[in-house]
């Protein structure tokens, strides 16, 4: 059956920086399912995949993914763009939304007003808030179509291309079609992702504060907190 709007979430287990982060655990669940649950009230995503590689090491990555009753693929670890379009392309999906699995801070409404502004626009390829960044890292959302991604796919050559999965989108505006959706204020400086252990405290930080079972706190709500408490 085919997917509308697919959510394709890149995770594997491989860090140079913090090793097996995907599975860390933050207020009693990995951060991964953190991820996915957060995905889970958007509103305008229709179903989630995770595309991870075949490395022996992502298999806890499967396996966390079959209790949450989420579809993987595994392919390569390297051609993450092929690991897009197959996964895409089991669920026969028409809009792809491209979701990193270290942020913990991805925002439901960020994704819905974003996958809105590409409904609204049909003639676009592509959408994100990251061409030229005013949200802060980690609330990022890529939306592309599958045509894009399939031209891509059968196209994009370079090692950055195919480990990056749209820069050969939005680097091509002579081939597609792209727009960048900003922010009412310039808040790019904040960073909200998962590269070292003070990202890492970070998280927690928030997560101790904030997170409710079977609740979700966005964006807002972590501007509020850390206007209250700066040092997080």
């Amino acid at each position: 059956m085919a997917v509308n709007v697919l959510a394709i979430v890149q995770a594997r287990m491989g860090s140079t920086r913090l090793p097996g982060k995907t599975l860390i655990e933050i207020e009693g669940k990995p951060l991964l399912e953190h991820v996915i649950n957060r995905i889970r009230y958007s509103k305008t995503i229709d179903d989630i995949i995770i595309a991870t590689t075949t490395g022996p090491e992502d298999k806890a990555i499967v396996s966390m993914a079959e209790k949450l009753h989420v579809a993987t693929y595994t392919g390569s670890s390297d051609d993450v763009l092929d690991r897009f379009y197959q996964a895409a392309s089991l669920f026969s999906a028409k809009k792809i939304v491209r979701i990193t699995a270290d942020d913990p801070f991805k925002d439901p409404k960020v994704i819905d007003e974003i996958v809105n502004y590409f409904f609204s626009h049909p003639e676009l390829d592509y959408v994100s808030n990251t061409i030229e960044p005013s949200y802060p890292v980690g609330i990022d959302v890529e939306v592309f179509s599958y045509e894009a991604l399939k031209t891509s796919w059968q196209e994009a050559e370079s090692f950055r291309d195919r480990e990056h999965v749209t820069p050969y989108i939005w680097c091509n505006p002579s081939l597609f079609k792209v727009a960048n959706y900003k922010h009412t204020q310039q808040l790019s400086h904040l960073r909200w992702t998962i590269d070292t252990k003070e990202d890492l405290q970070m998280t927690r930080e928030v997560y101790k504060k904030l997170y409710v079972e079977d609740e979700i706190f966005n964006m807002n709500d972590i501007l509020q907190l850390i206007n209250k408490h700066p040092h997080i």
